[in-house]
């Protein structure tokens, strides 16, 4: 079954514009998962304009509640990083080749350029048992290269399919993804996908690359709660995804 994972980004976001407290990310954390997701995804950058260190060790320790679901985190592997991940030691951590000011992930792993660091990160990662998963472009040539260098996972960066998807380009970037992903799995990895994925364009999505293990949505499912609530919209995004 394909599982859902709630990115809280964007409520720490909202949080953060004033220094009261609230939205609560634990709250909503709780409310998604009581809601029927399978997890909660989290991108901690290193000024903490969303996501805050004390919001890492707060999740997971709610998820210490929530047997059967599933703690991933996201970030560059720094050693600031890395050391956090090796203190909390979620499920899964996803590694973004993400600059410490960037508004957003926008791009996927160059991975030959940066062979040495994502080595020695996943090396590190699987000595705890953590699953490691890769940001990925849509580009057939990458996935033998990240199973080389040990990773578990690839998620396909979806954002460029999410911006076209009215226009005929998104059928070439779905073709695109659905063949990256096929060599995915013809070297043994698992695959994630994530990034201005909506109900809109969802469905589309997993009928061209129906393997897809998890799907990492924030911003889509933030802005459809606004309209009808987080536990309403955790259930119209698990259908999408059936």
């Amino acid at each position: 079954m394909r599982k859902l994972s709630v990115n809280l980004n964007a409520v720490a976001l909202l949080r953060n514009r004033r220094n009261v407290g609230w939205p609560s990310v634990t709250n909503i954390a709780r409310i998604v998962l009581q809601a029927g997701a399978d997890g909660i995804t989290v991108h901690p950058r290193p000024d903490e304009r969303h996501i805050r260190k004390s919001d890492i060790l707060e999740l997971s320790e709610l998820l210490s509640d929530f047997a059967d679901k599933e703690y991933n985190i996201e970030g560059y592997p720094s050693e600031e990083f890395l050391s956090l991940i090796e203190k909390v030691r979620p499920h899964q951590v996803t590694f973004v080749p993400d600059a410490p000011d960037q508004a957003t992930s926008d791009h996927g792993w160059d991975i030959e350029k940066n062979e040495q660091l994502l080595r020695s990160a996943i090396f590190r990662m699987k000595k705890l048992q953590i699953r490691t998963s890769l940001f990925i472009d849509e580009d057939s040539t990458i996935p033998a290269k990240a199973a080389k260098i040990g990773a578990d996972r690839v998620e396909l960066y979806t954002g460029p399919y999410g911006a076209s998807f009215f226009s005929p380009q998104g059928q070439i970037h779905l073709q695109q993804l659905a063949m990256t992903a096929l060599a995915a799995r013809k070297v043994g990895l698992e695959i994630n996908a994530g990034h201005d994925l909506t109900l809109e364009n969802l469905t589309d999505f997993i009928k061209s690359v129906p393997d897809v293990k998890e799907v990492s949505i924030g911003h889509g499912i933030t802005s459809d709660a606004l309209f009808c609530g987080f536990a309403e919209a955790v259930r119209l995004y698990k259908k999408a995804l059936k």
